[in-house]
């Protein structure tokens, strides 16, 4: 009975600890991220979840949703400025539920033909385990224009 118990304050002590260290981690995220606000004087958007976007193209098609298909031309790069992916004029296409959470929630804010700046903190992106040429815990900000929407 008592391992049990202390299995269980084990257990909560680590979901404490990784809650705390992700509360930090966007803490710093956003710092840093109102910072490349600020520097690049940008009208960005809070969303409420860490992440900002800026609408600089309205567009005139229809706004996607979680369950479509997309055509997205992008930049992706960090908040030094230096570029970790980007797609030709063409764009790429794929199922909005199926790329990283800043995506999902923030491309649904431009209509087909929109342009404009997702600011993704961590969390949102590729967070604590990185992803290729992404270091852990990378705020991403990423350059679009919503091509298509099926």
């Amino acid at each position: 009975m008592i391992r049990y118990f202390l299995v269980i304050a084990f257990v909560v002590s680590l979901t404490s600890c990784k809650k705390h260290k992700a509360e930090k981690q966007a803490k710093e995220d956003d710092k840093i991220i109102q910072k490349y606000i600020s520097d690049n004087k940008l009208n960005a958007t809070a969303t409420g979840s860490g992440l900002y976007y800026v609408i600089s193209t309205q567009g005139t098609g229809v706004n996607p949703s979680i369950g479509s298909n997309v055509t997205v031309a992008y930049s992706g790069y960090f908040t030094d400025g230096s570029t970790f992916d980007e797609s030709n004029s063409a764009g790429i296409a794929f199922d909005l539920s199926s790329v990283i959470k800043g995506w999902q929630e923030g491309i649904p804010y431009f209509k087909k033909g929109g342009k404009g700046i997702l600011l993704i903190p961590s969390a949102l992106g590729y967070g604590v385990s990185g992803n290729g040429g992404v270091p852990p815990n990378s705020v991403l900000i990423f350059n679009i224009q919503l091509l298509d929407v099926k």
